[in-house]
């Protein structure tokens, strides 16, 4: 992967000069992808996240926006602090940089932050993992036999063994390949800390919240799920 930074007039475009040599807004326009007929599907989550079928490969296309309160106000823009201090800029070069520790994390193939004034929109793209599955979507009917728990505790260490901190670690930004490969997604706002960081053990209760809500086994199992998961994080077993 070799980032570069394009900034030209109201807004700058990070993106992978080894997979899109010539960076164009229109990358991150859903109403482009769909006008193309490139638009495969839909993904799970907030806001209008696309899978595509581009020239660069499968992608999936997810645009920036707000949760919570601040959604009332404004869903898709944010305070412009420079374009290097952009949610996408940011994210892009947390994940190349996690790509590079050699960390299951799906390559970007491009970002954009366009200006509005004082504010910014921003989208960003990525590969898609192929034949994936969220971890949402494969632990109903599962038990705690399955290695699938213990794989997603052992990934996990390896991510808080390098002290990164996923900002919005839950069911739906683990995935699950067709060799059982287990993939994070989704780094925005996400940080690298010193290992040991007291908010790294709070991203694992994060997750086990979000298992809960899931609601796809009986909470008895998903307790020895979650046992199995967290002997593998601390032990590698």
């Amino acid at each position: 992967m070799l980032l570069k930074l394009q900034i030209m007039a109201g807004r700058a475009i990070v993106y992978d000069a080894t997979r899109i040599p010539q960076p164009d807004a229109k990358l991150f326009d859903p109403e482009y992808w769909l006008r193309a007929g490139a638009v495969a599907d839909r993904a799970m989550g907030r806001g209008n996240t696309l899978v595509l079928d581009t020239p660069h490969g499968p992608a999936v296309l997810r645009q920036y926006l707000r949760g919570g309160v601040a959604a009332r106000f404004s869903l898709d823009r944010y305070f412009f602090w420079g374009y290097l201090r952009s949610r996408p800029v940011i994210e892009a070069n947390l994940t190349a940089h996690l790509s590079d520790l050699g960390l299951p994390v799906p390559q970007v193939l491009g970002g954009l932050c366009h200006r509005h004034g004082l504010t910014y929109s921003a989208a960003l793209l990525t590969e898609k993992i192929p034949a994936a599955r969220t971890l949402a979507e494969v632990m109903s009917g599962s038990s705690n036999k399955n290695p699938l728990w213990p794989d997603v505790g052992q990934c996990l260490r390896r991510f808080h063994s390098a002290g990164v901190y996923h900002a919005d670690l839950n069911a739906r930004n683990i995935l699950i390949d067709e060799l059982h490969k287990i993939w994070l997604i989704d780094f925005d706002r996400g940080c690298v800390l010193k290992p040991g960081n007291p908010r790294l053990q709070r991203n694992l209760q994060r997750l086990l919240r979000s298992l809960r809500k899931q609601r796809a086994m009986p909470e008895a199992e998903l307790e020895l799920c979650w046992q199995r998961l967290m002997l593998a994080y601390n032990t590698g077993l």
